[in-house]
């Protein structure tokens, strides 16, 4: 006990310092239970949904009309298992329910709809039939479907009817994984990261107790011994830090979890599930072994490994070639995150050395204080390795993040305002006919733009290709006009929308021309009902909305036998008040009230959601690049304190105190500046990677490379702000006495 008091009188001397300590366990314990909390609930969302519906089959009607509950009844009657699902669409932030009749689904036997491993899904999104049937109105869209089991064939079927493949919105697939591969790897990057600032924090003390471990070993205390005690006094402290953090990360993860359950719906039509919270011991294990492992790792085994010791660069420069070829190559995410690993790797790995040797390099064309500045910059860079390199990959991510979001966010309001081009649109009521809101709008001349829009369902496959016909999503549009014509297309043929309104061909969206290898030029047969008819492919328009394949058409190119599932109308009123045109329409379809919608409002809702969806994004590269200036700013004070012997000699030499406080100024602007500036290219590169390697293979859509030059200034002048804080707490310890240091080389800071 005597021996672990006089270990742990650090502490007491330093409070400080045990703070910062159990502060960075606690927020990096957070930071990385709330991203696996929420990447276990999107895992189990997915997986439920999937068992929920899994091998599962619905009867719908031949002739193309929705199926009702005189439908069920009819069925039922004839003796068919069948058993209704009823989705509820409503508005963010509630999210849709599904009402289920498990009674109706007893024929079914252990493979009634709306259970996942055995057990029923209760709760909302999964409500009884009837509850969620009394939601239903005009705000609160219902959709009915009428599940049959796997077993049943077309031949028992009766006349009118046909079965489909039934699943709760479009087939994820691979992009499901990817989302999922997405969250892990950020996952893995906070630990990483976090690793980095939790060793480079313990390293501070360990350089600030090297004395006390000298008067130990004369007093005859083994080395192991004390290794043994440091190593119980860590594992204390992550006891008692990490279990707070965990519960902070759970907080967190409720907190964002609206958000990012809106986001989850939004791409995969897949609700996020409440899920059990995982207890604590796998979190507790996985903490505290990063802890102790960041803590005890001996860099001298790692530095004597093939190809790490500074005699190896060209190794090296090698694993830097071949990480950077995998990224551009990479034909999926599993071999893009293992290309981006070698390059963050390698580039931890030389990151110091090259600083280091470059400044060896410079300073040997100079001499007297200035050959002194740039010796002992090279000594730093090599004794703050650990802490630069950490504070480069934060700078780099927090770059490459802040680049990604503020693109996609611009990308996003230009693509929604594009959609939203016209002020308003009406919804055709469901027994009205469009064409007769179609013949009024056309005889008001002083109206703005408009045009209708039908959403609908079409089988299409490649003309020279085979399998099976891949179903998509319909939307024609008439007349083509200028609510449509200023879209941004990625591709296409000469004048394609010209061509477009004349019926010549069809365009489709970004991630149905990735699914297919469709390009501008090709050809498509696209079956409507019984009609198939082939067109060309005039060019390729981005879509951000679910991983759907869309189809873009003329209104006048579908035939006959086009059964629309959804009709509107988009207006610019013009001259005439919106009032006026919604009382005509309704005197036209012969119906009390018509749902208007004001886009400009829903473009503000959609702008809001995706805001929160990006949250828990900013929040972690936020937290992140504080832990590490702060890990550096804590480092770098106790370095330089290490050497404050070496700093005082210049007063010796004939500096002033101001010119001391001056070189030391100059020292830390310097160093972290420079991890600034080395921080750049790989931010650069990270945010090509993001919008263009990782976006299109997880999520089927691409984004504009773009780059703020000045965020990459706000980011210069932190560093900066954490070289002067340094150099304003060295001014402050120079006045006190420095010991003389116990040996000339020793770990952290007796390099001269």
């Amino acid at each position: 006990m005597t021996l672990f008091a006089a270990l742990f009188s650090h502490y007491r001397r330093h409070p400080l310092q045990l703070l910062a300590l159990a502060l960075v366990i606690v927020l990096a314990t957070t930071l990385w239970t709330g991203v696996s909390h929420l990447t276990d609930r999107a895992r189990a969302s997915l997986a439920q949904s999937e068992q929920a519906v899994a091998g599962q089959q619905q009867l719908v009607r031949a002739d193309g009309e929705a199926v009702s509950v005189r439908d069920f009844a009819v069925l039922r009657r004839r003796g068919l298992c069948v058993m209704p699902w009823l989705e509820v669409r409503r508005p963010a932030p509630a999210g849709r329910v599904i009402g289920v009749d498990p009674f109706a689904g007893g024929c079914f036997g252990d493979q009634v709809p709306g259970q996942a491993g055995g057990e029923a899904l209760v709760g909302e999104p999964f409500l009884d039939i009837s509850d969620a049937a009394a939601l239903v109105d005009q705000d609160n869209p219902g959709t009915l479907s009428l599940l049959v089991p796997a077993t049943v064939a077309p031949a028992e079927l009766p006349p009118g009817y046909e079965l489909q493949d039934f699943s709760l919105g479009p087939a994820t697939g691979e992009l499901g994984e990817s989302f999922l591969l997405n969250l892990d790897a950020l996952g893995v990057l906070v630990l990483l990261i976090t690793a980095l600032l939790v060793r480079s924090v313990y390293q501070l003390g360990r350089v600030q107790r090297r004395e006390s471990f000298a008067l130990l070993a004369r007093f005859g205390v083994p080395a192991g011994r004390v290794q043994r005690l440091l190593l119980a006094e860590m594992v204390v402290l992550a006891a008692i830090c990490v279990l707070p953090g965990i519960w902070l990360g759970r907080w967190l993860a409720a907190a964002l979890g609206g958000g990012f359950g809106q986001a989850l719906e939004g791409l995969f039509d897949t609700p996020l599930y409440a899920v059990a919270g995982g207890g604590f011991v796998w979190p507790t294990i996985v903490m505290g072994t990063m802890v102790l492992v960041a803590c005890f790792a001996d860099q001298r085994v790692w530095a004597k490994l093939p190809g790490v010791s500074a005699a190896r660069p060209s190794l090296w420069l090698g694993v830097l070639f071949l990480g950077v070829v995998t990224v551009g190559v990479a034909p999926g995410l599993a071999w893009l995150f293992t290309g981006i690993a070698l390059v963050f790797v390698t580039v931890g790995v030389l990151t110091p050395r090259l600083l280091s040797a470059i400044t060896q390099w410079w300073s040997g064309r100079a001499g007297g204080l200035a050959l002194w500045q740039r010796r002992e910059l090279a000594v730093l860079f090599r004794r703050l390795a650990l802490p630069v390199v950490a504070l480069q990959f934060a700078v780099a991510m927090v770059l490459a993040v802040q680049a990604l979001v503020t693109t996609f966010e611009d990308t996003f309001e230009a693509w929604l305002a594009q959609r939203l081009e016209a002020e308003f649109y009406v919804e055709v009521p469901e027994a009205a006919r469009a064409t007769d809101g179609v013949c009024y709008l056309e005889s008001r001349a002083e109206l703005g733009d408009w045009h209708l829009v039908q959403r609908g369902t079409a089988r299409l496959s490649p003309v020279a290709g085979s399998g099976a016909p891949v179903e998509v999503d319909l939307f024609a549009i008439a007349p083509i006009g200028p609510l449509v014509t200023g879209w941004t297309l990625q591709a296409s043929v000469a004048d394609a929308w010209s061509k477009l309104a004349a019926g010549e061909g069809v365009m489709v969206n970004e991630q149905l021309a990735r699914r297919e290898s469709v390009s501008p030029g090709d050809s498509l047969a696209l079956a409507v009902g019984d009609n198939t008819q082939v067109f060309p492919v005039l060019g390729v328009y981005a879509d951000y909305g679910r991983p759907a394949g869309e189809i873009l058409a003329a209104g006048q190119s579908l035939p006959p036998t086009f059964r629309p599932r959804f009709e509107s109308l988009s207006v610019n009123p013009g001259d005439v008040a919106m009032v006026e045109i919604e009382q005509a329409l309704a005197e036209v379809w012969n119906v009390g009230n018509l749902t208007v919608r004001d886009n400009r409002s829903i473009q503000t809702l959609a702008s809001g959601v995706f805001d929160q969806t990006f949250l828990l994004t900013r929040a972690i590269t936020v937290l992140t690049l504080v832990l590490a200036g702060m890990s550096l700013l804590m480092m770098g004070w106790v370095f330089f304190s290490s050497r404050a012997w070496y700093y005082r000699l210049l007063s010796v030499w004939g500096l002033s105190r101001r010119e001391v406080a001056a070189q030391l100024r100059w020292l830390a602007l310097v160093l972290t500046g420079t991890v600034a500036l080395v921080a750049l290219p790989l931010g650069v590169w990270l945010t090509w990677v993001l919008v263009s390697r990782i976006n299109p293979l997880a999520f089927g859509w691409s984004l504009p490379m773009a780059v703020y030059p000045g965020f990459w200034l706000e980011m210069l002048v932190l560093c900066l702000a954490i070289g002067l804080a340094i150099a304003t707490l060295m001014r402050r310890q120079l006045r006190a006495v420095a010991a003389v240091p116990a040996m000339a080389n020793v770990a952290g800071g007796g390099e001269r």
